[in-house]
C-alpha cells in the first residue's frame, strides 16, 4: 500500500525517539521512501549514522546548510513528500506548529509544507495534560493535523498515564488509512465509542457495561474505506483502532467538549453509551461509612451530545448518525428518539441481558432512516460495522 509513496519523517528529542528507528524500518518494508529531518535535540536520542544507515538516505538537519540551501532545500523538502511525520512530536515541536514558529529546520518545514501532516506526540503525562498542550493539539487538530496517540502506559520519568507515543505499527497503520483509496477517501467522520465514568468521589463512578466494542469496529470499517477517522472514546475496554485519530475521555462533558472540538466532519456516528445523569458536586475525598446513614447523592443531567450536534444550525455534518441500546419496545423507542434527537438515522438494538449484546461480540440491529426501519440479521460486531460503513459511504455519495 505504501509502494512510491514518500515520507517525510521528523524526529523530535525525546526518549521514544529510538522507535523512529523501527518506524523506518517498516515504513521501508513496505515499499516507502523515507527523508529523514534530525532536531538538534533528536540527536541526544538517537545518531544521525543511524538513521540515515536504516533510511538509505541523508539526514537533514540543519536550517542553514550551505549545499542543502543553494536551491532553497527547506522549501524543496517541505514540498516532495506525500506526507510529513513526526515522530515523536514533542511539547515543544507541538508548540511550534500550533503558533507558527520556525526557527529551525524542522518547524520551518512544518510551516513551509503545504503536504498533509501527522504527529504522534510523546511527553511526559503531566506535560499532555497541561492545558497548553491540549490547546496546542486543539489547534493543530483545527488545522487538519492527523494525530496518532498518545498511548497509556508506563514512561521513562517513572510516571505512568497518557503520553507514551503510539507504538511504530500503529503509526504505519494511522498512514497506510491516510492512503487508503476507497469510497470515502477526502471524507472525514466523526466516530464516538464506549462508555462515559461519571465520578461520584475520587474512587467511585458510575458507568455502564459498554465495552466498545461496536464503536472501534465501526471506526475501523470506516478507515478501511478511506475516511478520515476522529475517534472520540471513553474508558472502553476494547483498544483503539489503527490508522484513526484518538481523543480518550472519561466524562460526557469531556466527550462533548472533544466532538465540537473535531467539528467540522461530513458524517458522526454516535455510538457511545453515553451516562444520562452525573453526580453533582463530586467529592474530592472519598466517602465514607457514616453512622448516620447512606450519603444523598444529587443528579445533574448530562448534555445531550446526539440532540446538540444534529441541530446544529451552522456547520451540522451532512450524515448523523445515532444508536439507541433499548431494553424493551425497541422500536418503539429508537424511532421516537429519531425525531427528539434530530439526527438522520438510527441503529437501534436490544441490549436486554437475555440478548448477550452489551459487551459481546454479535449484534442485531434494526437501522432507522426517513425510508423506515430495515432489521438485519444477528451478526458479528465486526459485520455490523461493515455494513453501515458502507451504507454511510452510499449516503455520503449522494448528497
Amino acid at each position: 500500500m505504501l509502494a512510491g509513496k514518500h515520507i517525510l519523517l521528523i524526529i523530535g528529542g525525546g526518549i521514544a525517539a529510538f522507535k523512529s528507528l523501527d518506524l523506518i524500518r517498516r515504513l521501508r518494508e513496505r515499499g516507502a521512501e523515507v527523508t529523514p529531518v534530525l532536531t538538534r535535540a533528536g540527536t541526544e536520542f538517537v545518531t544521525p549514522l543511524s538513521v540515515s544507515a536504516l533510511a538509505g538516505n541523508k539526514v537533514f538537519q540543519e536550517l542553514f546548510d550551505l549545499g542543502d540551501e543553494a536551491e532553497m532545500g527547506h522549501i524543496q523538502l517541505s514540498r516532495i513528500a506525500d506526507l510529513v511525520v513526526v515522530a515523536p512530536a514533542t511539547a515543544d515541536l507541538m508548540a511550534k506548529m500550533a503558533q507558527g514558529h520556525a526557527d529551525d529546520l524542522a518547524s520551518t518545514l512544518l510551516l513551509a509544507t503545504d503536504t498533509p501532516v501527522m504527529v504522534a506526540p510523546a511527553m511526559n503525562v503531566r506535560m499532555w495534560e497541561h492545558a497548553a498542550t491540549q490547546r496546542n493539539l486543539a489547534t493543530l487538530r483545527a488545522d487538519a493535523t492527523s494525530v496518532v496517540g498518545p498511548n497509556d502506559g508506563d514512561m521513562a520519568c517513572g510516571e505512568f498515564g497518557p503520553g507514551r507515543m503510539a507504538e511504530p505499527m500503529e503509526i504505519v497503520g494511522a498512514i497506510e488509512a491516510h492512503f487508503a483509496d476507497g469510497p470515502l477517501q477526502g471524507k472525514r467522520v466523526l466516530v464516538t465509542s464506549g462508555p462515559t465514568h461519571e465520578p461520584i468521589d475520587p474512587v467511585r463512578y458510575i458507568a455502564n457495561r459498554s465495552s466498545g466494542a461496536q464503536g472501534t469496529a465501526i471506526a475501523r470499517a470506516l478507515a478501511s474505506l478511506g475516511a478520515r477517522v476522529v475517534f472520540v472514546t471513553g474508558p472502553a475496554d476494547i483498544a483503539p483502532p489503527d490508522g484513526v485519530d484518538v481523543i480518550r475521555v472519561q466524562t460526557a462533558q469531556q466527550m462533548l467538549e472533544a466532538v465540537q472540538t473535531a467539528l467540522p466532519v461530513d458524517a458522526a456516528v454516535f455510538a457511545a453509551a453515553v451516562a444520562d445523569w452525573r453526580v453533582e458536586g463530586a467529592g474530592d475525598r472519598k466517602l465514607k461509612k457514616s453512622k448516620d446513614g447512606l450519603p444523598s447523592l444529587n443528579f445533574a443531567e448530562n448534555p445531550d451530545i446526539l440532540k446538540t450536534v444534529a441541530r446544529m444550525e451552522t456547520g451540522r455534518p451532512l450524515l448523523v448518525v445515532g444508536f439507541a441500546a433499548e431494553t424493551d419496545d425497541v422500536l418503539a423507542n429508537a424511532t421516537a428518539k429519531r425525531t427528539r434527537k434530530g439526527c438522520d438515522w438510527i441503529v437501534a438494538n436490544d441490549v436486554s441481558p437475555e440478548t448477550g449484546i452489551m459487551g459481546g461480540h454479535e449484534n442485531a440491529v434494526t437501522l432507522i432512516t426517513d425510508d423506515g426501519p430495515e432489521s438485519w440479521v444477528r451478526m458479528g460486531k465486526d459485520a455490523v460495522a461493515v455494513k453501515l460503513a458502507e451504507r454511510i459511504a452510499e449516503a455520503l455519495g449522494t448528497k
